[in-house]
């Protein structure tokens, strides 16, 4: 079967040696499937104990924190993390750059608070990320979206601010050098840069837990959580194994800081591409590029049918860009090797030739 190179938007692309490691597991690991052994086992506790570990290493949480592994996806944490960082106002503020904070808004609604939308960039379909964000000390929290898939935007420098801060991180944890230290809570789906669908990860502060001033049912309340190292109930104990297999893969790697520049390799690769061939066009503001997901679209429309042919040919797959947006989408998570963004580069370029 010939190469597949893809740039879907999630489930993410994961290394070969990973694949090969959690094949080998689903027909034995000790003696058992990991599809099938007890999430009270030693051999379970230590696949989380390790998990939790690669995450601290990797990103450098410090003291303080506790790392999570749960379910429910980023929709679940929309609402977990509006009801977790409640407090006497019951007023948070939100900054909205796309589907996945404004469903997070909706959440945060839901929950009982009153939510004000400090700044948006929804006047430009959401193309741009917003600047100089203010925000006082009436709020109980701001949350932001870190990445934004849909609309390929990113907050380049994540901002800081001087009361508790909530972020979705799901499209580009692990992908770049963070500050835990800045954040109350940090929430992201796994199928993007983790491993697959199943888990969610939590980075929370400790000093949050049990704080709320609003009733959270059991489940959703992290303290009950934190307090049972993320086993309250049976965690999704495939997905957080090849989380854990995927995150050893990355500190071989060297790390953070190494894929970091390797993404920015890939990104600027066909960035530069995008802006220098004619028959094409970025769909953002330059200073907001994201680096996991790059939209564009052709400025001939017309020549849609053979593009889309041309890119099929050479086995690239995932490259529409979603309905709202149109063009195109090039998610560039992780495991995806400079080669492939080269590939598609190269049809690019081949294509302009033609015309």
């Amino acid at each position: 079967m010939s190469k597949k190179h893809n740039f879907g938007a999630g489930p993410c692309i994961l290394p070969q040696d990973v694949f090969s490691e959690a094949a080998k597991a689903v027909v034995n690991f000790n003696g058992l499937s990991i599809l099938e052994i007890s999430h009270r086992s030693a051999d379970f506790v230590a696949v989380m104990d390790e998990a939790q570990y690669l995450v601290k290493k990797a990103l450098n949480v410090p003291d303080g924190y506790s790392v999570l592994f749960l379910q429910g996806g980023a929709s679940l944490g929309f609402l977990i993390s509006a009801m977790n960082m409640a407090r006497n106002n019951k007023k948070a503020a939100y900054v909205d750059t796309g589907a996945w904070s404004t469903k997070a808004i909706k959440e945060a609604k839901n929950a009982g608070l009153q939510v004000e939308i400090i700044a948006t960039s929804k006047d430009k379909n959401f193309n741009y990320i917003p600047k100089n964000i203010k925000v006082d000390n009436t709020f109980d929290y701001i949350h932001i979206t870190s990445n934004n898939t849909i609309f390929g935007t990113q907050f380049n420098t994540l901002p800081k601010f001087d009361i508790p801060v909530v972020c979705d991180m799901s499209s580009d944890i692990f992908s770049r050098k963070i500050n835990v230290s800045n954040f109350d809570i940090i929430y992201a789906g796994a199928q993007k840069n983790l491993g697959p669908a199943g888990a969610t990860l939590y980075i929370v502060k400790d000093s949050i837990l049990g704080k709320s001033s609003i009733d959270i049912p059991t489940y959703l309340n992290l303290k009950t959580h934190a307090d049972k190292d993320s086993m309250f109930n049976t965690p999704p104990v495939f997905s957080i194994y090849v989380a854990m297999l995927n995150l050893r893969h990355l500190m071989k790697l060297g790390g953070v800081s190494v894929i970091e520049e390797t993404n920015q390799a890939k990104a600027d690769l066909l960035y530069n591409e995008i802006d220098r061939n004619p028959l094409f066009k970025g769909v953002v503001e330059k200073e907001d590029r994201s680096n996991m997901n790059v939209t564009f679209v052709l400025t001939d429309e017309s020549l849609q049918d053979e593009f889309n042919q041309m890119w099929n040919n050479e086995g690239i797959e995932g490259l529409k860009g979603h309905r709202s947006v149109g063009g195109y989408r090039a998610s560039m998570y992780n495991a995806l090797p400079l080669s492939s963004v080269e590939i598609l580069v190269n049809v690019m370029k081949e294509f302009a030739n033609k015309h």
